[in-house]
């Protein structure tokens, strides 16, 4: 019986779930939120998450470049470093990472500003008012998740290349010429689509997980903190899967359309 009640409230959970993303989409596309909603989570998702994204993705960068001369040098490879770091930090360190850390930042940030207002009431307080939380609350969140997370997704990805060569060059001596050469050979606009629709989808599991677990929180202070716990490891776990489903997904397309075309 105990297993039949969990899997009819999972099932519950993710249909409130699917309903919060269609309402907050409605709200958003049939009554705008305001701007200046819309302004302050612009500057909360993006320009407060550059300097964290910045160091992770410089890092990656440096560890990836790295890895890469150390594994290729010894079998006259090494002209591919610069390769490696721009296609792995493109189609999927670039995405993911900064989707980690946006989650560990915003995401669980979200989760408990809401949870708060859940546990005090005052998103009860808003619908007595016929104020809609979804478009007063999450749709201003949605709208600037799926907006800076691509923009954080290419900053991050800059800053990966921008640190791989900066080892490469200045550690290893490498040519600058020898580390950009190859990327517009073998770096296709279909790898930087394959980016930035990871970062979108992530940006939207992000936003949606966290608004939702924020506003079924129950239990007082400390059913916050078990909520907030909750979406970031259900943020990571989504992630981690669509990003497995979007790569073979557009990849998959993107050979059918290639033989479609020959």
């Amino acid at each position: 019986m105990k297993f039949l009640l969990d899997k009819l409230h999972f099932l519950v959970a993710v249909g409130e779930y699917a309903t919060l993303i269609v309402d907050s989409c409605v709200a958003a596309v049939k009554k705008p939120p305001n701007w200046a909603l819309i302004q302050d989570q612009l500057y909360s998702i993006g320009v407060l998450s550059l300097p964290v994204v910045a160091m992770t993705g410089f890092s990656t960068g440096l560890v990836l470049a790295a890895q890469s001369f150390f594994q290729l040098a010894d079998k006259g490879l090494a002209g591919a470093t610069g390769l490696m770091v721009g296609k792995a930090m493109i189609t999927e360190l670039g995405p993911v990472l900064t989707a980690f850390m946006i989650t560990g930042r915003v995401g669980a940030a979200m989760c408990a500003e809401l949870g708060t207002m859940q546990v005090t009431e005052q998103i009860d307080a808003m619908k007595t008012m016929a104020v809609n939380p979804n478009g007063y609350l999450v749709a201003p969140r949605f709208i600037a998740g799926s907006i800076m997370m691509p923009l954080l997704t290419i900053f991050s990805i800059v800053m990966g290349i921008f640190g791989g060569y900066l080892i490469s060059v200045y550690f290893f001596k490498m040519a600058p010429t020898t580390y950009f050469d190859p990327m517009p050979t073998y770096i296709s606009l279909f790898d930087l689509t394959v980016g930035i629709v990871k970062s979108m989808v992530f940006g939207i599991i992000i936003v949606t997980v966290s608004c939702y677990r924020g506003m079924t929180t129950t239990g007082g202070a400390e059913g916050v903190g078990r909520s907030t716990t909750n979406s970031v490891v259900i943020c990571y776990t989504l992630i981690l899967f669509s990003n497995f489903f979007i790569t073979l997904g557009l990849n998959l397309i993107h050979d059918e359309i290639t033989r479609w075309l020959a």
